[in-house]
């Protein structure tokens, strides 16, 4: 790694300190959270665009975490965060409360239930009904929020969960600004997505853009690796009515749209969000390039056999098609890690989206923090919910708004 690339990765970045300082922090903390090594997948892939993973054996989720980033630093401390923050969500280090929903009202506190997440066949919680709780935080108000803890952890070993589970919203960070920043922008992300696979193929379509047009030697760069190494990369502006800037790139070997029967690993999709639209691309380049090689190192424990044999969706395929535009230019704040998160909460706000809790999942005993970012009004990615979409795609799908 060059001190030019490192520097570059220094500019892109909003956390209060640099990778190597951060893996300073956690090295020991692998062993105690069950991480037993870390593995450089880079190699694996023709690109070059760092991509790590890290070994959990006996995790409640899965076992291969993954990280990427702009070096092999970054990378590495990725999928070591990435590993520590599922661990943690799998077994939270803050107490619970026992309670019914009725027990809040009676002492004037606020829970929510969250019946968005419920499992698919399981009931809603009933007002009398005991569960565990943790204590989140209204991001905005400051106030306490209690939420299911089930609703919230990470445990898959719980083969008939009353809530559908996810790490959508689940970040790591030095610090909780830093944590929950990421956390909300990946629920963003997750938004933007789901209304953007709602448009007809032709608005999809329509959202490529050129990745030279948002003007960054490190997009650009990204770009190059890939058409340098023979594969055919789309940009999209996913960008929903919140005006936070997310793209998806979609990345397949060149003459994907020749092949006769393409598969769905032939295929890779990748997302970034952020305040600033230049980082916002490296994210979701970079996550490209590690979507690509999980497929290739084929190590990942939630591929499964058919994986490799299903055909490409005709609506993926078709993506291959766009015809890219020049990028539509965003305004770009400035600023730590508070000040683009206040920026995110101004853009919720102004969307009417609320509330926005965070719920610490980690203690002090940490030299990081793990947050999960509960937004209910967002929608969600797919998932065995009871209630498969939220009001927001309700409106798309009905009006075409948002």
């Amino acid at each position: 790694m060059s001190r030019g690339t490192a520097e570059t990765a220094a500019a892109c970045s909003d956390r209060i300190c640099g990778p190597d300082e951060t893996w300073r922090r956690i090295a020991a903390l692998l062993p105690r959270f069950g991480i037993t090594r870390l593995s450089r997948l880079t190699g694996l892939d023709r690109p070059g665009i760092p991509v790590w993973n890290a070994v959990s054996p006996n995790a409640r989720s899965i076992v291969i975490n993954q990280g990427k980033g702009i070096t092999d630093i970054d990378a590495k401390v990725s999928a070591a965060m990435e590993a520590l923050e599922r661990a943690v969500a799998g077994d939270p280090l803050v107490p619970a409360r026992s309670a019914a929903r009725r027990d809040f009202a009676a002492t004037g506190e606020t829970c929510l239930p969250l019946d968005v997440f419920i499992a698919a066949g399981q009931p809603f919680v009933g007002e009398g009904e005991t569960l565990d709780w943790l204590a989140g935080r209204d991001v905005v108000t400051g106030a306490r929020v209690w939420v299911p803890q089930e609703a919230v952890c990470l445990d898959r070993t719980d083969t008939a969960p009353r809530f559908w589970q996810s790490s959508d919203g689940l970040a790591s960070g030095n610090c909780e600004t830093e944590a929950m920043l990421h956390g909300l922008l990946e629920r963003i992300e997750r938004d933007a997505d789901r209304l953007w696979r709602l448009l007809p193929r032709e608005s999809r379509l329509a959202a490529a853009i050129d990745p030279a047009s948002l003007a960054s030697p490190v997009v650009n760069d990204l770009a190059a690796r890939f058409h340098g190494s023979g594969l055919d990369l789309r940009l999209f502006d996913i960008t929903s009515d919140l005006a936070v800037p997310t793209y998806a790139a979609v990345l397949a070997e060149n003459g994907i749209l020749k092949r006769q029967r393409p598969l769905f690993h032939d295929a890779t999709i990748g997302y970034g969000t952020h305040p600033v639209a230049a980082r916002a691309a490296i994210r979701a380049l970079t996550e490209v390039a590690q979507s690509r090689l999980t497929f290739i190192s084929g190590a990942r424990d939630d591929l499964f056999a058919e994986t490799f044999t299903r055909p490409l969706p005709a609506e993926t395929l078709a993506l291959f098609e766009a015809r890219p535009r020049p990028a539509k230019a965003y305004p770009a704040p400035s600023g730590d890690a508070a000040a683009l998160l206040a920026w995110c909460l101004e853009r919720l706000a102004a969307a009417g989206i609320g509330p926005v809790v965070a719920v610490p999942l980690g203690d002090a005993s940490l030299p990081v923090s793990v947050v999960k970012m509960v937004v209910p009004a967002l929608e969600n990615p797919e998932g065995a919910r009871r209630h498969a979409v939220g009001p927001r795609a309700l409106s798309r799908m009905v009006f075409g708004t948002p």
